[in-house]
């Protein structure tokens, strides 16, 4: 059980470490990723179980095998928990398409 636990820590880092990477660029590097080329951009867990791809200054998090609702409810939570004292991140939500955002607009 604990090697069960390890393993989805083990995820998690990696998919927060993605997700914080560009976080963090739209501070330093990039004022928006805008819409085209965001293939250029996209990268996979290497477990390849969840995609991250910025659009603008939001942040795409898909998983790539299929999952129940609960799945996404879930890895949602772990997200909104990560950046809930992080003033970059206005939200995270479950987008109409069935992903998830990591909202990182300026409120202007």
């Amino acid at each position: 059980m604990s090697c069960l636990c390890m393993s989805c820590s083990e995820k998690n880092n990696e998919l927060f470490s993605k997700t914080d990477n560009f976080v963090e660029s739209l501070q330093t590097t990039y004022d928006s990723y805008g819409i085209m080329n965001i293939d250029e951009f996209s990268e996979k867990t290497s477990d390849s179980l969840y995609a991250v791809t910025p659009i603008g200054r939001l942040i795409n998090v898909k998983l790539l095998i299929p999952s129940e609702v609960s799945e996404y409810e879930k890895l949602k939570t772990e997200l909104s928990n990560h950046y809930k004292n992080d003033k970059r991140v206005n939200d995270v939500y479950i987008c109409a398409a069935g992903t998830i955002m990591i909202d990182c607009r300026t409120n202007k």
